[in-house]
């Protein structure tokens, strides 16, 4: 029996395209077929038990929550056995025992009403000791060597991710904070006689370097050609003065005559790293931007914008209420969904009470 709003299938696609782009890309074309097509079998496999089983009793939510999981995983551990050293031929059997057990704790779990927080750390650990249990199996049985064992079990592609996503972030925090010194150190007054509006010194028919006045010009050339919400977030870095200052600027007709190109290169490669940058379309990113709008609506008026539209529309909306992102929708979905929700919200606030 069908579960109503769970179409395994079209999950089971959207898992596979999903992991075919975040794969290693150092994989071979075996080894990357093998990641997609372990997750896809799994993944179907696991949606039709649960659309098939009437006495489990799943919700749509609660039949995406495992199968979601089941597919996560697969892509993780398998990834790990590529890894392993391990020969392919023994790949799906450990891979096997580890989709059963996920299936089978989250099963468990959800007849028994453990929260999914919790149900998350409990399928971790099982994934783990499995993992680990089957690849010493292999070593008893002489298949692998125990310098292979170790190897394999210390394989963790789940923990690799979190580690350089964490590694990225504080690169660019760091290169962030470097690019908005120099930018300050940029614009720092320097004593002149006649002051900021003085005439600009030259050297050799070209403005001097390290002049601040052709500096600020330049930064304020690269502002010029910025949206206004992308220009406002830059001069938030530099102080009221250097800020009304820049904005004087912008407004200056054939600025661009004004300005040394090679300090407006230089400009635009620290620019460039404060400048906000367009949002990556993410799980993450769809939940924070409709939270956003929680923190500015009550729940019953967003309610009132999706109330005519699709089940799956409105399972978005109260599962992003509540921090989570509902799989049943691919991410393009769900941007066209975020901004369909605030577009809404803004016409109602715009709409004039009537007499």
């Amino acid at each position: 029996m069908a579960i109503e709003g769970f179409d395994y299938k079209e999950f089971a696609n959207m898992m596979s395209s999903q992991a075919g782009e975040l794969v290693p890309k150092n994989f071979n074309d075996m080894q990357k077929n093998y990641v997609v097509k372990t997750l896809t079998n799994f993944t179907l496999l696991a949606g039709e038990a649960i659309s098939n089983d009437e006495s489990l009793n799943f919700n749509a939510d609660q039949a995406v929550f495992v199968t979601q999981i089941i597919a996560e995983w697969s892509f993780h551990k398998s990834i790990d056995l590529v890894h392993s050293g391990i020969m392919p031929e023994h790949w799906d059997g450990v891979m096997q025992k580890i989709a059963f057990t996920i299936f089978e704790i989250a099963k468990q779990a959800i007849q028994k009403e453990i929260p999914q927080d919790k149900t998350l750390q409990l399928i971790e650990h099982h994934v783990d000791k499995t993992y680990k249990e089957a690849i010493e199996d292999l070593e008893k049985r002489g298949i692998i060597s125990s310098e292979i064992s170790q190897q394999a079990a210390s394989q963790s592609n789940i923990d690799d991710m979190a580690k350089q996503v964490q590694e990225q972030e504080e690169a660019e925090r760091a290169a962030q904070a470097e690019a908005q010194a120099n930018l300050q150190a940029q614009v720092q007054p320097e004593p002149q006689d006649g002051g900021i509006d003085a005439p600009v010194p030259t050297s050799g028919g070209r403005p001097a370097v390290g002049d601040r006045l052709i500096r600020v010009k330049s930064i304020a050339m690269v502002l010029k050609l910025l949206d206004d919400k992308r220009a406002k977030e830059v001069l938030k870095q530099f102080p009221p003065e250097v800020a009304e200052e820049l904005q004087r600027y912008v407004k200056t007709p054939r600025l661009e005559e004004q300005v040394d190109l090679r300090i407006a290169l230089d400009c635009l490669k620290d620019l460039k790293m404060i400048i906000p940058k367009k949002k990556k379309l993410s799980q993450d990113n769809m939940v924070r931007e409709m939270d956003k709008v929680f923190t500015q609506h009550q729940m019953e008026e967003v309610e009132q914008v999706v109330r005519q539209e699709r089940p799956f529309v409105k399972r978005f909306v109260s599962q992003s209420y509540e921090g989570d992102y509902y799989q049943g929708v691919p991410l393009r979905v769900a941007k066209i969904l975020v901004n369909y929700v605030k577009e809404n919200m803004k016409t109602e606030e715009g709409e004039q009470p009537k007499e």
